[in-house]
């Protein structure tokens, strides 16, 4: 074996690749070559000053960051607070009818089991306004059983009014629960964020490197997890 086939099978053994010649020849000419010694010396010594580079001091800059960050104040969206409004009001209107039925609908006429189921439901859908106003997340499962109701409470109510068995003044009051289920809706769509995706995900995908912002790309994204894609082949060499 001639140096120049030994020193190019030592190359392709450091960048991890086949060697053109068993590797048992190759160790053979290098441990009678000085001057392949010194070659494979010198060659190691450049490929690990290439791939290892000294860590240079960095400033901590932990302190000054936070210092600048804007404070973290919650937000509460206009619609929670109706909501919490609509929420105490219809609460009001059936803790009312408890302590004086008479005087809060006249009109109305009603059994009393009848009579304490509605109080009920007022009391119960007020409550669940409020915590929905309180725990956004909470507004998924209000929204059908509120949109249920309302569609029943509906038919019914027109049913009523027509056979003069209830007050319009009656109907009207649950005017306040549709103001209630369009505040769900609006509160909904806020915390959905209308489809834009969060900006932890954003500023994830969206990497800098060396100063140049990088971006995923979308089957990159797509890949739960996050993480690159990789080959379904691999080549394995002989």
């Amino acid at each position: 074996m001639d140096c120049m086939t030994c020193r190019e099978a030592l190359s392709a053994r450091m960048d991890g690749e086949q060697e053109p010649v068993p590797a048992a020849s190759t160790d053979l000419h290098l441990e009678e070559c000085a001057a392949c010694q010194a070659w494979s010396a010198e060659a190691s010594r450049l490929t690990r000053t290439l791939r290892v580079r000294p860590v240079g001091a960095v400033p901590d800059l932990a302190a000054r960051i936070l210092e600048d960050a804007p404070a973290s104040i919650p937000r509460v969206h206009w619609s929670r607070i109706a909501l919490g409004l609509v929420a105490l009001v219809q609460i009001a209107l059936g803790v009312a009818e408890v302590f004086g039925a008479d005087q809060v609908m006249p009109g109305m006429v009603m059994g009393g089991h009848l009579f304490n189921e509605s109080t009920a439901w007022n009391l119960a859908l007020g409550v669940g306004l409020l915590w929905a106003a309180m725990r956004p997340r909470a507004v998924v499962g209000m929204l059908p059983v509120l949109t249920g109701f309302l569609v029943a409470l509906a038919a019914f109510s027109a049913h009523d009014l027509i056979d003069g068995q209830v007050g319009l003044s009656r109907v009207v009051s649950h005017g306040l629960l549709v103001v209630g289920l369009a505040l769900l809706w609006v509160i909904r769509r806020q915390d959905s964020g209308f489809g834009e995706p969060s900006r932890v995900r954003q500023a994830d995908d969206d990497r800098a490197v060396d100063g140049v912002t990088t971006s995923r790309a979308p089957a990159e994204r797509g890949r739960r997890g996050g993480g690159p894609l990789r080959p379904t082949g691999r080549h394995n060499a002989a």
